[in-house]
This record gives C-alpha cells, sequence and structure tokens, in this order.
C-alpha cells in the first residue's frame, strides 16, 4: 500500500471509529458486546476486530504495519455496509447497534 492510500485509510479509520480506545475495552467486557456476532462457539469476529482496533489506536502513526492497515481498511468497510442497513425506531438497545459498537463505531454518537 502507498503511503498516500495510507494516509486515506487512517483518516477514513478515524472517522468512521468514534470509540476511544478505553471506551472501547469497556465495551468490550460487557455481556451485550460478547452476546452478537458470528462465532464458531468462541469470540465473534467484531468482538476480535474490536480488541484489535484498541490496539492500532494504541500505535503511533508511524509504527503501524501494513496488516494494521488492512485491518483498518476492513473496519471502514463494515461500518459503511453496517450502516445502510440500519433498522427503524429506537436503536439503544439493539443488536445492530452493539455490533458497530464492536467495531469502534457507537451511531448514537453521530
Amino acid at each position: 500500500m502507498d503511503d498516500d492510500k495510507k494516509d486515506e485509510t487512517y483518516d477514513e479509520f478515524y472517522d468512521c471509529v468514534n470509540m476511544q480506545p478505553k471506551e472501547l475495552e469497556d465495551w468490550l467486557d460487557t455481556e451485550e458486546s460478547k452476546s452478537v456476532g458470528d462465532s464458531d462457539g468462541g469470540e465473534s469476529t467484531g468482538h476480535k476486530s474490536g480488541r484489535r482496533i484498541v490496539e492500532i489506536k494504541h500505535t503511533k502513526k508511524a509504527d503501524l504495519t501494513d496488516s494494521q492497515y488492512d485491518h483498518m481498511n476492513k473496519v471502514v468497510g463494515y461500518i459503511h455496509r453496517h450502516l445502510a442497513q440500519r433498522p427503524d425506531g429506537d436503536v439503544e438497545e439493539t443488536d445492530w447497534r452493539y455490533s458497530l459498537m464492536n467495531w469502534g463505531h457507537d451511531p448514537l454518537k453521530d
């Protein structure tokens, strides 16, 4: 990935991920967080992603790896797709919101 693409990915990631690392870590410890997402009996994909997002947000931009940039792209794509599927009505206590929060985005902050 060239430097321009990295800059674009970095900016999009920080635009989409609106939860701070501590806020996301606290969320990932909740039963609501653990109750949503696809899994094969273990940790869900979104929950694993949330832990990786915390790691990325604790990494200086100059120290980010290609693998982390790849994950940042995956996060941006997931958030955009999921936001397009917003259900009608109050979303505060929905699996839809909980899934997004596992990926570092709280739609109630918009």
